[in-house]
């Protein structure tokens, strides 16, 4: 019996489409990790090569680019002059602080609005998240008065509070959607067999957890990435990274070589962060995004 042997041909629109996608992945790819490569193989450049150009007439610049003897001075400056171990432990701190205080918080509220109906839930869950909309530089004010009067700027405690004001609203509105996609008759079981409301909160917390899990290294990503708050609430005692890493610009230098070394120094853990749990993160993000 002969076979029928079907033949697709792919037409000049899709092949020109494909080809133009390729190329707009492979410069958007160049265009997103080229600065951090510049970042890190600079951090490793004494200022005289950072700034060396190539002879005039000569176009093969990248030649003078990859010329240079690697040095470990600007990260032995950070730590020894600059106090950056201190810096790194503050944010560090701050960060994981807040991500924790959030996600206990934030996940009882959240089973809260998910498994209880009352008049004006709408409202109240919209209410919520749209402290979440708002602009950090229009509540700055009061909460630095706030803060002031309790003693807190300055202090590692002010700023995770200061952190988890901001996504302790975030907090709620993701999570719910995790607990809204996990069945109730779980926890009619566990209440059926003698468990009280909060130990069938807690029975369930494991079918969360992907969501939970996203949800902290997110947490820990707007906490660690911070600027306005740490520069505010947390200015003296609880300086993390990224004011840190101004600091590095005075009005008479601009310490090229350090900031390089503290660009790294700041991006790389959140980066190795992400690119250890990405499996998980895209499994927790895309949790609750269809209800059973």
């Amino acid at each position: 019996m002969a076979t029928l042997e079907v033949v697709r041909y792919a037409s000049k629109t899709r092949t020109v489409i494909n080809v133009l996608t390729t190329i707009f992945l492979g410069v958007f790819l160049v265009w997103t990790i080229l600065p951090f490569f510049i970042m890190f193989v600079s951090s490793f450049k004494d200022l005289l090569d950072a700034f060396a150009l190539p002879p005039t007439g000569d176009f093969r610049g990248v030649g003078v680019f990859f010329n240079f003897s690697p040095t470990f001075k600007h990260y032995i400056e950070l730590f020894t002059e600059r106090n950056f171990a201190t810096y790194f432990m503050n944010s560090l701190v701050a960060s994981s602080g807040s991500a924790l205080v959030s996600v206990v918080l934030g996940a009882m509220a959240a089973y809260a609005m998910s498994r209880t109906d009352f008049r004006g839930k709408d409202h109240v869950f919209f209410w919520i998240i749209s402290t979440r909309m708002a602009p950090v530089v229009a509540v700055m004010v009061p909460l630095y008065a706030i803060f002031r009067n309790l003693e807190l700027v300055g202090t590692l405690p002010g700023l995770i509070l200061a952190y988890t004001t901001f996504n302790l609203p975030f907090a709620i509105w993701i999570l719910k959607g995790f607990f809204d996609n996990v069945p109730y008759a779980i926890e009619e079981a566990a209440m059926v067999d003698g468990r009280t409301r909060f130990g069938a909160f807690l029975d369930i917390l494991p079918l969360a957890a992907p969501g939970i899990g996203a949800f902290i290294v997110l947490c820990i990503l707007f906490s660690w990435n911070d600027f306005l708050f740490a520069s505010i609430i947390g200015s003296g005692g609880a300086k993390t990274l990224p004011v840190a890493t101004r600091e590095l610009v005075t009005p008479t230098s601009i310490q090229w070589g350090k900031i390089m070394a503290a660009g790294v120094i700041t991006s790389v853990p959140m980066t190795l962060l992400g690119l250890l749990i990405r499996r998980y993160l895209v499994t927790g993000l895309t949790m609750g995004a269809v209800k059973e």
